[in-house]
């Protein structure tokens, strides 16, 4: 991974009350750089968080490593009387829970344990529901309130905004539409209030035992939407695929790199024989599959959405359902290596930065360097 040279962050020790419970860490933590999107307490390390892709150090006079118990302690803070995240740390090892800081942030927790301690991840999760404005997202992705069936997927590596792109497409429905969503979340991370929709969010552990329990219950509840956080396993995949096929809109998301990649995940989960089947159906309801990633900017180093959105109609999609060519053609709809390198061109991204970020690092240098001498 390429360093971008964030500088760490400073917090002062009046930032931080003598004898700090976790909430005044975390606020001064925030406090000290708005743009920390990830924060890492390990044992034997200094606190850690992310600024635009890049773990940094957070330094503060006089701090030390910390220990395994300021990381329990610290867990223990997290997690509360959750007795299901307590369980399920005890049983396998990690939870994820869901905390919130009133008037500051949201998070998304995961706690594990390693060599016997605790380690705690957090994710920021912003207080306000991102619209597509703000994110940047290809107007054609509006159409999706007029569905009255079908799946959409948001695909990309891990941290590349796919959350913030499934809540900015339900909050414009939930502008638009008078119907009902159900969200299935683990945990729930943007909450979304009534507007035209009336919208349910529920929680796995909490809420529900199980994603799988959640989707067979949400069938009998009336929803026109159902958004899950992510199609982990054949069973999750194959119930979005019945969703979709009875009546619903189903939204969700992959970690996946592209559109042949999340098309090869979701068939390969199921066995050799149904396989054909399976691409049959995705043909018949999969309507929008979006790929997208954050690459920083060279000018300050903040990260910017690009999207490769294939529609039903694509002819790209088509091939890959069809497991025929596995190539972008000029036909097909734009792929995220093309506008990576549009933003090259338009001096928004170095090209190091691009061809680190890029599907195809070699396709996209041959194209750098023929521009450059046009």
């Amino acid at each position: 991974m390429a360093a971008t040279g964030t500088a760490p962050i400073q917090v002062s020790l009046e930032a931080i009350p003598a004898g700090a419970a976790t909430d005044d860490l975390l606020t001064a933590i925030l406090q000290a750089n708005a743009r920390v999107s990830d924060l890492i307490f390990s044992p034997g390390r200094k606190f850690q968080v992310q600024v635009n892709g890049e773990f940094v150090p957070v330094e503060m006079p006089g701090s030390s490593c910390l220990t395994a118990d300021d990381t329990r302690r610290i867990a223990s803070d997290l997690i509360g009387n959750n007795k299901a995240a307590i369980s399920m740390l005890r049983g396998q090892g990690y939870c994820d829970v869901s905390y919130a800081l009133p008037g500051v942030a949201r998070f998304r927790v995961n706690i594990f344990i390693q060599r016997g301690s605790c380690a705690v991840v957090m994710r920021v999760i912003p207080t306000v529901v991102p619209d597509f404005k703000s994110l940047g997202l290809p107007e054609r992705l509006r159409e999706i309130s007029d569905l009255h069936d079908g799946l959409i997927l948001v695909t990309g590596p891990r941290g590349a905004g796919k959350s913030s792109t499934l809540a900015a497409l339900l909050n414009h429905i939930n502008e638009t539409t008078t119907c009902h969503i159900i969200t299935i979340e683990d945990p729930i991370e943007f909450l979304h209030n009534h507007k035209r929709a009336t919208v349910h969010q529920r929680e796995l552990h909490s809420d529900t035992p199980s994603v799988a329990h959640a989707m067979r219950a949400a069938l009998r509840q009336a929803p026109n939407v159902i958004a899950v956080g992510e199609l982990k396993d054949r069973e999750t995949i194959e119930l979005a695929l019945e969703a979709a096929e009875t009546g619903h809109v189903v939204l969700s998301t992959l970690n996946t790199l592209n559109a042949q990649q999340t098309v090869e995940r979701l068939v390969g989960a199921f066995p050799a024989a149904e396989q054909p089947g399976v691409r049959e159906r995705l043909a018949r309801m999969l309507r929008f599959l979006i790929c997208q990633r954050l690459v920083p900017r060279q000018q300050d180093g903040r990260r910017v959405a690009v999207f490769e959105t294939l529609k039903s109609d694509s002819q790209m999609l088509d091939r890959l359902l069809c497991n025929n060519v596995r190539t972008y053609t000029d036909d097909d709809m734009e792929g995220l290596d093309l506008e990576i390198e549009r933003l090259v061109r338009a001096g928004v991204v170095s090209p190091e930065v691009a061809l680190a970020h890029a599907i195809d690092p070699r396709e996209l240098s041959k194209n750098l360097a023929e521009a450059a001498k046009s």
